[in-house]
């Protein structure tokens, strides 16, 4: 190994590093009770050396929030993986994908919190982002809508979604209903036991078989 690339796998491994220290002080703290001056402690590092890495908190929040996407993304790889040549229809498939996207934010609070702020405008993410940073959030994005939008011309072609859908607009409607639905059950998880003695659980349930019987055929 030349001299160039130890100097670059050193700043890979200390960029992790402030990465994986800064997880820790945003889960505990939050988002924005959290400072830069936290995550310098926490890496140990000094605060100019984290600003070496890192240009702003947005762009290292915006990195964690990525990382949930990659594991979000991973487990429905892992999921199809598994499924092997067992085949199933679209509709099923589906449904199955709603199911590792809700088993993902009960098992990963914190990602799928990252998650929620990014898709729903709660945090300013438009300042202090690189361009690499967004345009692999992008990337990740358009690998779920293709995945959904294969999903939707499967079943189309088996006879059990409707074929006067645009799946385009299919996706991202599903896309954000899910992302509504797991939301709304992840914070109003004690309003909606208490008014209307429903579980989380009971909630999703409904609201998957909602969003795929208004597309069957």
């Amino acid at each position: 190994m030349g001299i160039d690339q130890r100097r670059e796998k050193e700043k890979q491994i200390r960029r992790n590093d402030i990465l994986e220290a800064a997880e820790h002080v945003f889960f505990a703290k939050g988002y924005n009770q959290a400072t830069m001056d936290d995550v310098a402690k926490a890496a140990e590092f000094s605060k100019r050396t984290v600003y070496v890495y890192f240009n702003s908190k947005e762009q290292i929040y915006f990195e964690i929030m990525i990382r949930g996407y990659r594991l979000m993304i991973g487990l429905l790889k892992q999921k199809i993986q598994n499924a092997g040549a067992v085949t199933v229809t679209a509709i099923e498939s589906l449904r199955q994908m709603g199911d590792v996207f809700y088993s993902f934010s009960r098992q990963h609070p914190e990602y799928f919190k990252a998650i929620i702020e990014y898709e729903t405008a709660e945090i300013d993410f438009e300042s202090g982002v690189t361009d690499e940073a967004r345009n692999e959030c992008y990337a990740l994005g358009e690998e779920m809508t293709e995945y959904l939008v294969g999903l939707l011309r499967q079943g189309m072609d088996e006879g059990e979604i409707r074929k006067d859908l645009d799946v385009v607009k299919t996706a991202l409607v599903l896309w954000s209903c899910v992302i509504g639905v797991l939301n709304t059950a992840h914070k109003k998880e004690k309003y909606i036991r208490h008014m209307h003695s429903t579980t989380p659980d009971e909630l999703v349930s409904a609201a998957f078989a909602l969003m795929l019987e208004s597309i069957r055929n």
